[in-house]
C-alpha cells in the first residue's frame, strides 16, 4: 500500500516548543502531523500522513449517534537519537479485538505498525527527553457513514495522533492514590463490551469517576455486577502483592480490558499469576496484612501505587503503611528500564522505528 505524505514545511512546524519545557502534562500537546486511512467499499484506502487538523464529518455520521468508536494507547521513547516503540503490535491486535466486539472492520496489524512508523519517522523531533515522559500514541477508529439506521457503519476513519506527555497522575510514580470500592456503579456486564477499548465504556465511567472524586478518591475499583468479585479500575487493570511477594492480577474475563502492561508483567515475573478475587477476601487480607501492596497497571501511568481503599460506608483500608512498597517499586523500575532501553527487553518488545 502506498503511503502519501502531505507535510508542513519546516518553518511551520512547532516541535521546538519542547526545548523550552522542563516538565510535561499528560495528553495536552499535539505533534504537527497525524496519520489517516479510510475504510470504503470493504477495504482500507488512502493511507496518508497529513498536518494535524480538525475532521469534517456529516451530522448524521453514525459515530455521533450509535457510538461506534474504539481507541488504543501506546508509547514511543527516545534513545541515542533514535525512536523506539513499546509492544505496539499488541496494541494493534487489541484494537482488532475491540473492532470485532463493536462490529467494525479489522485493520491488518502490519498496516497499523507501518502507519505508526511512517508517522513517527516524520515526527522524530516531537519525542521528548524529559524525566518520566514519552511520546504518547493514540490510534483510534470511528464510524463515518451518514445514516440513522441502527446497524454497523459501512465507512470508517482510522487515525493515529501523537502527544508528547509526562506522567498520567501529577507527581508521577512518587505518590500513591486512594480508590473507592463501591457497589453503586459497574463498569461492564457479561456479554457486553467490557473487553473492548470502546469510547462508550469511558463515557459511562465518568459518572462513577466524579462520584469517586466527591469522596476524595482518584478512581473507582469496579466490582462485577453481583458485587462479589474485584474486576478493574476505571483507567487500568488492578493488582495486589501478597506478603510472600506473589503478584496477583484478576483473571481476564469479557468484562475486563486486557492491559498490555498486565500481560507484560505476567510474562516477566514468574511470581505473577491471575486469580478470581472476592472483594470481601481482598479487604480482609489488607486488614490482616496478607496483602502488603496494591495498585494498577496501564499504559498511560505504567504503575499506579494504591495506598488506601475506601468503601461506600466510609471504612478505610490502608495497604501496608500506605506508601509505595518495595515490590511495586521493583516492578516499575524493571519495566521502565526496559522501555527506556537501559535493560534488555524480551525480543520484539522494544522496536526501533525505521528511517524511510
Amino acid at each position: 500500500m502506498d503511503f502519501k505524505l502531505d507535510l508542513l514545511p519546516e518553518e511551520k512546524r512547532n516541535h521546538e516548543c519542547l526545548l523550552e519545557l522542563e516538565t510535561l502534562s499528560f495528553g495536552q500537546m499535539r505533534s504537527d502531523h497525524m496519520f489517516l486511512c479510510d475504510y470504503e467499499d470493504g477495504e482500507w484506502k488512502d493511507p496518508r500522513v497529513v498536518p494535524y487538523q480538525d475532521f469534517s464529518i456529516a451530522p448524521g455520521a453514525m459515530v455521533l449517534h450509535y457510538g461506534q468508536a474504539i481507541f488504543e494507547g501506546a508509547k514511543a521513547f527516545q534513545r541515542n537519537d533514535e525512536i523506539f516503540t513499546w509492544r505496539f503490535d499488541k496494541n494493534a491486535e487489541r484494537l482488532n479485538e475491540s473492532a470485532r466486539i463493536l462490529c467494525m472492520p479489522e485493520i491488518p496489524v502490519d498496516l497499523q505498525v507501518e502507519a505508526l512508523n511512517r508517522l513517527l519517522d516524520v515526527e522524530r523531533d516531537w519525542c521528548p527527553n524529559i524525566e518520566e515522559s514519552s511520546l504518547y500514541i493514540r490510534p483510534f477508529m470511528f464510524a463515518t457513514q451518514d445514516s440513522l439506521g441502527v446497524h454497523p457503519s459501512a465507512n470508517y476513519t482510522y487515525c493515529i495522533m501523537l502527544s508528547p506527555s509526562g506522567p498520567y497522575y501529577a507527581g508521577g510514580f512518587s505518590n500513591t492514590v486512594t480508590l473507592l470500592v463501591t457497589e453503586k456503579f459497574h463498569r461492564a456486564t457479561p456479554g457486553g463490551t467490557g473487553a473492548a477499548k470502546a469510547c462508550g465504556n469511558y463515557a459511562a465511567s465518568l459518572r462513577a469517576q466524579e462520584f469517586a472524586k466527591s469522596k476524595n478518591c482518584a478512581q473507582v475499583l469496579y466490582l462485577d455486577t453481583t458485587n462479589t468479585y474485584l474486576e478493574e479500575v476505571g483507567a487500568m487493570n488492578h493488582f495486589h502483592i501478597k506478603k510472600d511477594g506473589t503478584i496477583i492480577i484478576p483473571e481476564f474475563t469479557d468484562t475486563i480490558l486486557k492491559s498490555i502492561t498486565s500481560q507484560s508483567v505476567l510474562d516477566l515475573f514468574p511470581n505473577a499469576r491471575q486469580e478470581r478475587i472476592k472483594i470481601a477476601d481482598f479487604l480482609e487480607q489488607i486488614e490482616n496484612g496478607d496483602i502488603i501492596e496494591a495498585g494498577g497497571f496501564g499504559t498511560a501511568a505504567v504503575i499506579t501505587p494504591v495506598g488506601k481503599y475506601v468503601t461506600d460506608a466510609g471504612k478505610e483500608y490502608v495497604v501496608g503503611n500506605g506508601e509505595i512498597g518495595e515490590h511495586t517499586r521493583a516492578i516499575y523500575d524493571k519495566y521502565v528500564s526496559m522501555q527506556r532501553g537501559d535493560t534488555e527487553a524480551p525480543e520484539g518488545w522494544l522496536v526501533q522505528v525505521p528511517r524511510y
